[in-house]
């Protein structure tokens, strides 16, 4: 599943938008957008639409327990 991220970096007036294939990309992204002080606007896949982080997490987490394990 994909997900489209958000956000306005410091001293922009414009929204930016990335894109992660999978919620673990994305919540890697968000993570260094909160450490470089963007401000994160949305967060949205073609699946879910609209969610807030909180969601993302939830879904990186069933992600992980989806794939399979390597050993």
């Amino acid at each position: 599943m994909s997900y489209t991220i958000g956000f306005q970096a410091k001293n922009q007036k414009g929204i930016l938008a990335t894109e992660a294939a999978t919620a673990n990309q994305a919540v890697a992204i968000i993570a260094a957008l909160r450490q470089s002080s963007d401000e994160i606007k949305f967060i949205r896949s073609p699946q879910e639409g609209e969610m807030g982080i909180e969601m993302l997490l939830l879904l990186a987490k069933e992600e992980a327990e989806e794939m399979p394990q390597r050993v």
